[in-house]
C-alpha cells in the first residue's frame, strides 16, 4: 500500500468517533490498572531487621546464621540486640520501632488486644536448664530443692525470667523465701562456680554459649527433674524432653545419665505489614537453619506449624501446606518476584482489554452507521412531506431541503468499510429528487 493511499485511508477515518470510542476505553483500562495495583505489594525491600537476644545467645548466633542465607537473595538483613523475648515482643508493637520480625520464646508472650503480629511458626526446642553447684542444692532433683539458695533468673525482659518465675512460683519460690539473682550473662559460669550464685537457670538450645560452658564447667552439676511430666501438664507451652546418656559429649559421658527436662519452643513473630516476600525468605532460611537433626528434633522436624496463641500468617500457612513458591523453585528471587507481580497485574488487564478489542469496533461502527441513519430519518421525513402536501413549498424550495441533506450525506466522513452504505444513500436522495419533480410544479 502507497502512502498517497493511506493518507487517504486515515483522511476517511472519523477522528471524533475514534475519541469517542478510545477515551472510555482509556479511562477503563487506567481503572483496571489502579484496581490491580491495589491488590499488588510494593518490591520488597532490599533490608530486613530482626530482634535478636542478648550477645552471645542463641538467638544472636542464629540471626547471623540467618543473615547469611538471605544475603544469597540479595537482601541484607540486620541484627537488633536485646534483653531477651519480652523486649523484642515490646520493640515489635510499637510502631516507632523499626523492626520486621523477632524471636520470641514460647509461652512468654501473651496477645494483646489490638496486636497485628503474625507468628511464621515454632523453630527449636529451648529446654529449660538447672545448674547448681556441686554440695550447695541437696536433693537436686526437684525446683523446690533451690529454696532458700541464691538463684540467677535471668536478664528482666527476656524469656528465661520469664519462665523461671512460672516454675518457681509453680513450687512456691519467690524473693521472700528465696534470693533471686537477676542476672543471665556469661559471667554466672565464674560466678556459679566461685559460690557467689548457688543456681543458675538458663532457657536456650544446646548450642546456647551458657549452655555449654555450664555443661562443661567443672563442679557444676545439671538437675533432673522428676516433675518434667507434671510441668508439661500445667503449662501447655512446655514439652517433657529426655537428654540422653552422652547426647552432649560420648568421650567424656556428658551426661552422666539420662536427664529429664522441659522445653518450650522459639517462634519467630512478624508483623502483620510485613512484606510476603520477605516473610517467604525468612522461612527459607528457618527452614535451612533449623531443619538439620539435633540433640532433641529430628530430620525436618523444624520448623513447623506453631500452636501457640499468635495466629499463623498466612504466607506461613502456604510454605507448610505447599513449600517453596512455584516461581522460586525454577527462577532466581528477584525475577520471581517480578513476574509474580507482572501476572497480577496483567491478569486483570486482559479482563478489561479482550471485551475492549471485542466490542470497541462494534461501537465504532454504530456510532459510523447512526450518522448515516441520521441522514436517512431527514430524507424519510422530507418524502413524506412532498408525498402529502407538495403545495406546501415550492420546487426550488423542497430541492433546497434536499441539497442540505445531501451535502451533510456529502460530508461524513466515512471509512471504506461503511462506502457502501453512503452510496445507497445517495442513490436513495436521487429517487426522492424525482418524487419531488414529479409532485410539484415549477
Amino acid at each position: 500500500m502507497t502512502l498517497r493511499a493511506m493518507a487517504e485511508r486515515m483522511r476517511l477515518v472519523s477522528w471524533r468517533d475514534v475519541f469517542f470510542v478510545a477515551l472510555p476505553s482509556l479511562l477503563l483500562v487506567i481503572l483496571a490498572f489502579w484496581l490491580a495495583a491495589q491488590f499488588i505489594k510494593p518490591a520488597p525491600p532490599t533490608r530486613v531487621l530482626l530482634g535478636t537476644g542478648s550477645e552471645g545467645g542463641a538467638y544472636q548466633r542464629f540471626g547471623a546464621l540467618y543473615t547469611d542465607v538471605l544475603a544469597r537473595y540479595g537482601i541484607r538483613l540486620e541484627t537488633q540486640a536485646s534483653a531477651g523475648s519480652l523486649e523484642n515482643l515490646q520493640r515489635l508493637r510499637d510502631p516507632a520501632v523499626t523492626l520486621d520480625a523477632v524471636f520470641i520464646q514460647g509461652g512468654a508472650a501473651r496477645p494483646q488486644a489490638g496486636d497485628r503480629l503474625v507468628s511464621l511458626g515454632d523453630l527449636y526446642y529451648e529446654p529449660l536448664w538447672v545448674f547448681y553447684r556441686q554440695g550447695a542444692v541437696r536433693g537436686g532433683e526437684r525446683i523446690l530443692d533451690l529454696r532458700g539458695r541464691r538463684v540467677a533468673i535471668g536478664e528482666p525482659g527476656s524469656g528465661t525470667h520469664y519462665l523461671a518465675q512460672e516454675l518457681l512460683a509453680a513450687n512456691g519460690l519467690d524473693a521472700s523465701n528465696t534470693h533471686l539473682v537477676e542476672a543471665g550473662d556469661f559471667g554466672l559460669v565464674d560466678q556459679l562456680q566461685k559460690g557467689e550464685v548457688d543456681a543458675v537457670v538458663v532457657v536456650g538450645p544446646t548450642q546456647s554459649a551458657l549452655v555449654w560452658a555450664l555443661l562443661y564447667a567443672p563442679g557444676v552439676r545439671l538437675m533432673d527433674m522428676v516433675h518434667a511430666e507434671a510441668y508439661a501438664r500445667r503449662f501447655p507451652y512446655l514439652t517433657p524432653l529426655v537428654l540422653p546418656r552422652g547426647a552432649i559429649d560420648l568421650g567424656r559421658e556428658i551426661p552422666a545419665r539420662d536427664i529429664h527436662l522441659v522445653a518450650t519452643t522459639a517462634t519467630l513473630l512478624a508483623r502483620e505489614d510485613t512484606h510476603p516476600a520477605l516473610i517467604w525468605l525468612l522461612l527459607q532460611a528457618a527452614h535451612e537453619v533449623h531443619g538439620e537433626p539435633g540433640v532433641f528434633q529430628k530430620p525436618g522436624e523444624f520448623p513447623r506449624v506453631s500452636h501457640g496463641d499468635f495466629p499463623l500468617a498466612l504466607e506461613a500457612e502456604r510454605y507448610y501446606r505447599s513449600g517453596k513458591p512455584f516461581l522460586q523453585r525454577y527462577l532466581p528471587f528477584w525475577a520471581a518476584i517480578w513476574v509474580d507481580r507482572l501476572v497480577l497485574l496483567l491478569v486483570p488487564l486482559l479482563a478489561v482489554l479482550y471485551p475492549l478489542f471485542r466490542f470497541a469496533p462494534s461501537f465504532y461502527g454504530w456510532r459510523v452507521r447512526s450518522r448515516i441513519y441520521r441522514r436517512y430519518g431527514e430524507l424519510k421525513f422530507l418524502e413524506s412531506e412532498v408525498e402529502e402536501n407538495p403545495s406546501q413549498h415550492g420546487r426550488e424550495e423542497w430541492l433546497q431541503k434536499l441539497e442540505q441533506i445531501e451535502c451533510d450525506a456529502n460530508h461524513i466522513r466515512t471509512p471504506l468499510a461503511f462506502a457502501d452504505m453512503l452510496y445507497t444513500l445517495r442513490q436513495h436522495i436521487g429517487l426522492v429528487r424525482e418524487t419531488i419533480l414529479k409532485h410539484t410544479a415549477e
